[in-house]
């Protein structure tokens, strides 16, 4: 079992940034890594960004390159999120997921086998 508790999300202008953690317990499993995707009322799941848990390698979602960035504090055992210029569509419940498998499909939300509670992004126009 991986615990995964998120934190940072809330109301925000268009235009502004917001930071969002993930903080992972692993309980002595070994992660492989993480992702951040989203989910708006009445849509399916969106992959935002991945990134390896023991590599630097880092993943987006078309609709995020080059406003939002993944990074990771390996010693804190979180991930965050650091978005910019944010949009109203950016508005969504904000999941983080953890894959201890080898895979892939990162951009895949059936690849995770953990996800935290979710944090609410709000972007007002």
């Amino acid at each position: 079992q991986v615990d995964l508790v998120e934190s940072g999300g809330g109301l925000v202008q268009a235009g502004a940034s917001l930071t969002l953690s993930c903080a992972a317990t692993s309980n002595g499993n070994s992660i492989y890594a993480m992702a951040w995707f989203r989910q708006a009322p009445g849509k399916e799941r969106e992959f935002v960004a991945a990134i390896g848990w023991t590599t630097t390698r880092t993943y987006y979602g078309n609709s995020v390159k080059g406003r939002f960035t993944i990074s990771k504090e390996n010693a804190k055992n979180t991930i965050f999120l650091q978005m910019s210029s944010l949009r109203p569509e950016d508005t969504a419940v904000y999941f983080c997921g953890a894959t201890l498998a080898n895979t892939v499909w990162l951009e895949r939300a059936y690849a995770y086998d953990y996800w935290g509670q979710g944090t609410q992004v709000t972007v007002s126009s």
